[in-house]
């Protein structure tokens, strides 16, 4: 297991969907070297079922693209992210609340789901910054990103997030809703921004 910090705690689901789905496009062979690699390996034997320190998240995605190359590693993380978005529909979210946003305007829907992110926002962004803005489109801003911190890309990285919250918003707000990560911090940018579209 990767050393303890003082860094913010976040839930399993940044390990174990990304196992998952390393396995499912990968093989195991794959997801063992990628967890080895990010000195994870005890997660082989047994997954975690409470809150993991956020390091070892850093670690994983940073062995996840070391290992896969970005490409790969990208639609990897975005494949996890939706099976978190699966995983939170199906555990996590109340039924009556998911039937009452499915109910709402999109925009309403949209306002909504939002709010009870930002309420649970420590959850996965762990020492990172969550902030969002429900106008249409809806963005969703993160600073500090623990997918991407201390990398540095040509291309957007924080494929995870992206996944988790457009299966969210297409479940509960719109079928057609695409989420875009339009800025991330290993670009440059100052924080990452997550765009929501949908037909309007």
């Amino acid at each position: 297991m990767s050393e303890k910090s003082n860094h913010g705690r976040v839930g399993p689901n940044a390990i174990i969907r990304v196992f998952e789905a390393l396995t499912a496009h990968s093989g195991a062979g794959d997801a063992e070297a990628v967890f080895k690699a990010a000195g994870l390996e005890a997660y082989l034997k047994a997954m975690p079922t409470e809150m993991v320190d956020e390091s070892e998240v850093i670690a994983l995605q940073g062995a996840l693209r070391q290992h896969l190359g970005v490409t790969d590693a990208r639609l990897i993380a975005r494949d996890a992210g939706l099976r978190t978005g699966d995983y939170l529909l199906a555990n996590r979210i109340p039924r009556p609340a998911q039937v009452l946003l499915k109910l709402l305007p999109p925009k309403l829907a949209a306002k909504t789901l939002l709010k009870a992110i930002r309420g649970n926002a420590w959850t996965f962004v762990g020492t990172g910054v969550f902030d969002a803005d429900p106008a249409y489109p809806p963005r969703i801003n993160i600073q500090n990103s623990l997918l991407c911190r201390g990398a540095s890309s040509d291309q957007a990285l924080c494929d995870f997030y992206a996944g988790t919250f457009e299966r969210l918003f297409r479940e509960l707000v719109h079928a057609q809703a695409q989420v875009t990560e339009t800025a991330c911090h290993a670009m440059g940018a100052p924080s990452c921004v997550f765009e929501v579209r949908w037909s309007i």
